[in-house]
């Protein structure tokens, strides 16, 4: 039986190497695609995530009033927080939803807080505003303005409330997958710099900045379990600081 020469053998290997990369990347587009498609419609048909509000109603009835309720407000990394903290001396309350926009979580401070009159509320909120620049590149100056002034407004709610305040800084993103990458761009970052120094400069009674951004950056490739999201050991290094600042106020 007659050998196949290995230059045909090297350009089959590496024609078969380059369809299945190619299958596995249309694979990863597709999930992305699909997971992004199912958020949008499913913001069209819920824009504030008050079902998901109304679904999560029982965190409420269980809080302890003799515990100072301290509420985590804003998108999937205040909503991930809770599970990653335990505090003495607090009713901890889940107030994030994944995905939301600062436009999103300030729309349902009414419904969703006001009824609680928490002492303290963190708030976390900021990245999903900002990763649609590259989207929308001509309103890249009115997503950073909106996104500031919701900041501020959800603060004046909260502080209207009686409750103090823990503005946490933009987390930075992790590393940028492939996936990614076609909808990414450094203006995120720049923006995320931008929206940070704001917050570093509001001053109020009972506002305090745990800056989130600073104690991340230096090190994101082990801190995150995706871009926009920490793992176990990002969060341990929050709790840390956090801890301090509640340790005060209680």
């Amino acid at each position: 039986m007659q050998k196949l020469p290995k230059t045909f053998l090297l350009v089959f290997i590496l024609t078969l190497s380059t369809l299945i990369a190619s299958v596995a990347l249309n694979v990863i587009l597709f999930v992305a695609a699909r997971h992004y498609y199912l958020l949008l419609n499913q913001t069209s048909l819920d824009p504030l995530g008050l079902e998901y509000i109304k679904d999560n109603s029982r965190q409420v009835d269980r809080s302890n009033d003799s515990l100072k309720k301290l509420v985590f407000f804003g998108d999937s990394r205040a909503q991930e927080w809770t599970s990653h903290i335990e505090l003495t001396g607090f009713s901890m309350i889940n107030g994030g939803i994944s995905g939301q926009t600062s436009t999103q979580v300030l729309g349902r401070f009414e419904k969703q807080i006001l009824p609680l009159r928490p002492q303290i509320i963190l708030v976390q909120v900021g990245i999903n505003d900002l990763k649609a620049i590259p989207l929308f590149p001509d309103r890249k100056n009115t997503i950073i303005a909106n996104c500031k002034a919701n900041i501020q407004e959800i603060v004046k709610r909260s502080r209207s409330l009686g409750a103090t305040v823990i503005l946490t800084t933009v987390i930075p993103a992790g590393e940028i997958p492939l996936e990614r990458k076609p909808f990414w761009s450094s203006e995120i970052d720049r923006a995320v710099v931008e929206v940070n120094s704001y917050i570093h400069s509001l001053q109020a009674p009972n506002l305090i900045i745990l800056d989130s951004y600073s104690l991340l950056e230096q090190n994101r490739k082990n801190n995150y379990q995706d871009t926009l999201h920490l793992n176990s050991q990002g969060y341990e290094i929050l709790n840390k600081e956090l801890i301090k600042v509640l340790t005060k106020l209680k």
